[in-house]
């Protein structure tokens, strides 16, 4: 019963996610990336400090939809404002390199609920990263240039570029300007590229929908991203069938992580996006195929064993669809793509945890290995985006 309500409270958790596709949305258009993020950190950590206080348990259920929520939008318009500035050589790694801090933060929790066993502190906790973030950092961080080169905001977007260049040792020239790639090349030339039109670009969903391109690249990546949410949280929620120690289960999980980051960061740049997400879905899948071979309470440790590899390999695929869902869509609906294919990750979630409850640890384990099959089937149908360049508008 006890894990019932455990795994309910992981499932709740989930669903509040579903704010990712609104804020996703919102970045892509009036809001931007940075104004964006900024209103999910506040919305998080506020929520947060107030389900620490909560009087009765439907008032914290209420506060953890909120909380969640708001959440939901941190990674998407983090991510998107990280990476769009940077070059096509260094998009990977780079973007895989930012997880790291996701997994200490994980390895973190696990520790702090060990030494201090009250989800009241818990929760006061997990509100102060984004206290330091909005203090510290936050202040300090420009808009992405690509949103304000798609609405039009072509003299800003040129002096945050300028403002780069100037921190890399680099100059830019003065009569350099940036132009979107829906403009012709015939407008420009190799001393000086115009700047057009300083019209809004904008898009939705429903542009995503109307492009046969778009809307095979989404539904691809939903399913991809669904039946990878299914094997990186069934795996750490099954912690507690194949081990009694919950926190050495989840550290475990999240140490795993860090090095699954570093290779990913390592040979996306050199073998591209598709081969190491077929890669590492099969390399998840084998491991868990492994696992459902010991039965019952016998090979505890080899079940262990396979969970970690199991996590080591979907944690590259995870993060892998970040920097290939960001490089597979244009600026002006990046973020609300990216929102939508994570919806469908949350749908899986939401599943997890009672297969999870109902089904043995070893039946657990072939599930888990059949999701990572079918989604790197799947990985197979997507274009390389390895040393492409970011397009802005749906031309």
């Amino acid at each position: 019963m006890k894990n019932m309500i455990v795994t309910q409270n992981r499932s709740n958790r989930f669903i509040d996610e579903a704010g990712g596709g609104i804020f996703g949305h919102l970045s892509d258009s009036k809001f931007g990336r940075k104004r964006s993020l900024l209103i999910v950190c506040i919305m998080s950590m506020t929520f947060s400090l107030l389900t620490s206080i909560s009087p009765t348990y439907w008032t914290y259920v209420h506060l953890r939809l909120l909380t969640g929520f708001s959440t939901g939008g941190i990674g998407v318009c983090a991510f998107v404002l990280a990476t769009e500035p940077i070059g096509p050589t260094k998009r990977g790694s780079a973007g895989m390199s930012s997880f790291y801090f996701y997994s200490i933060g994980i390895a973190l929790v696990s520790g702090i609920a060990y030494i201090f066993q009250s989800w009241r502190f818990l929760y006061i906790a997990s509100s102060i990263p984004s206290i330091i973030f909005l203090v510290f950092m936050l202040p300090f961080i420009s808009e992405s240039p690509r949103w304000y080169l798609i609405r039009g905001r072509t003299n800003e977007a040129m002096n945050i570029m300028h403002n780069i260049a100037k921190l890399n040792g680099k100059h830019l020239p003065q009569n350099v300007s940036l132009v979107l790639d829906k403009e012709p090349k015939s407008t420009c030339d190799h001393e000086n590229i115009e700047t057009g039109t300083k019209e809004i670009v904008t898009g939705s969903i429903i542009n995503v929908i109307k492009s046969p391109v778009t809307r095979r690249r989404l539904f691809l990546l939903m399913g991809i991203n669904f039946t990878t949410w299914v094997v990186y949280y069934g795996l750490n929620l099954n912690a507690t069938n194949i081990t009694t120690n919950i926190y050495l289960g989840v550290l475990l999980n999240s140490l795993a992580e860090m090095p699954a980051y570093l290779v990913t960061a390592i040979l996306i740049e050199r073998f591209g996006r598709k081969p190491l997400g077929v890669g590492t879905q099969w390399f998840s899948a084998i491991s868990c195929i492994i696992g459902s071979c010991f039965m019952g309470s016998h090979g505890n440790w080899i079940k262990v064993a396979c969970s970690v590899l199991g996590v080591f390999g979907m944690a590259g695929t995870y993060n892998l669809f970040y920097v290939y869902a960001a490089e597979l869509f244009p600026t002006v609906i990046r973020n609300t793509a990216i929102g939508c294919a994570r919806q469908a990750g949350q749908t899986g979630a939401i599943l997890v945890p009672f297969v999870v409850v109902m089904i043995n640890a070893g039946h657990t384990f072939m599930v888990f290995g059949a999701c990572g099959i079918v989604g790197g089937i799947l990985v197979f149908f997507l274009p390389e985006t390895l040393n492409k360049p970011l397009y802005d508008t749906m031309n």
